[in-house]
């Protein structure tokens, strides 16, 4: 068994996850994955985890699934058009259709389950609440709220055997400032995804808001993104 700390690092597939666990890495601890099946329509995105997860070398990686798309409520568990081609000003502005009703806050509590069961308090997310669509579960007194609720919630935290602490190291940086440190970092560029409506032929839409914001944070990294676009 490792002697290292270990950490439960949510992981999508995505560069903002990816670059969360490389960090996580860095910073020493054993890192165990877990990516969500939720029913998103981009499900390409658990294939990249996969990825990136080897890549990045999770110790376990582990998908659970939780079927969110029968609550509805989305463009990303539903047939509900994803929007597309919005400008760069519009976007974070407002929540968009693609938002998934409460969907961090059923990850974070499948990662807290998983780490009591690990006994670790560490946990890992990749949000960002500069160059991102909006969500009000990315933000910062969200995750300090959560971890507030994490610590009353646990049987090892009301017995005072951990201390749970939401790790969001990406959370107050921009898209190009995010390339640029999982660059140091080491993550596979190629290995990631982050495109909500997947073009025919497995390649990337373009024009969602997600695949905007990576286009616009490699362009101004200065950085070759490896990602294949439809447009």
């Amino acid at each position: 068994m490792s002697s290292q700390r270990r950490a439960v690092c949510l992981l999508s597939g995505g560069l903002d996850s990816s670059t969360a666990m490389a960090v996580a890495r860095q910073e020493g601890f054993d890192c165990c994955a877990l990516s969500i099946d939720y029913g998103q329509r981009h499900r390409v995105e658990l294939e990249a985890a996969a990825r990136v997860a080897l890549s990045l070398g999770a110790s376990r990686h582990l998908v659970v699934r939780v079927d969110l798309r029968a609550i509805g409520g989305s463009a990303l568990t539903g047939e509900d058009p994803v929007p597309k081609g919005r400008e760069p000003a519009r976007i974070g502005q407002g929540v968009p259709a693609t938002y998934v009703p409460a969907r961090n806050t059923v990850f974070l509590a499948c990662a807290l389950a998983w780490a009591e069961t690990l006994e670790t308090g560490d946990l890992f997310i990749g949000v960002n609440a500069l160059d991102y669509s909006g969500y009000p579960d990315c933000r910062p007194e969200y995750v300090q709220a959560f971890e507030r609720m994490a610590n009353l919630a646990t049987k090892a935290g009301v017995e005072g055997r951990l201390r749970v602490s939401i790790h969001a190291p990406l959370i107050q940086l921009s898209k190009a400032q995010i390339v640029r440190w999982a660059h140091e970092l080491g993550v596979e560029f190629r290995l990631t995804w982050s495109c909500y409506d997947p073009a025919p032929g497995g390649r990337a839409c373009g024009q969602c808001d997600s695949c905007l914001l990576r286009r616009k944070g490699f362009s101004e990294a200065g950085i070759e993104d490896p990602l294949e676009y439809a447009l």
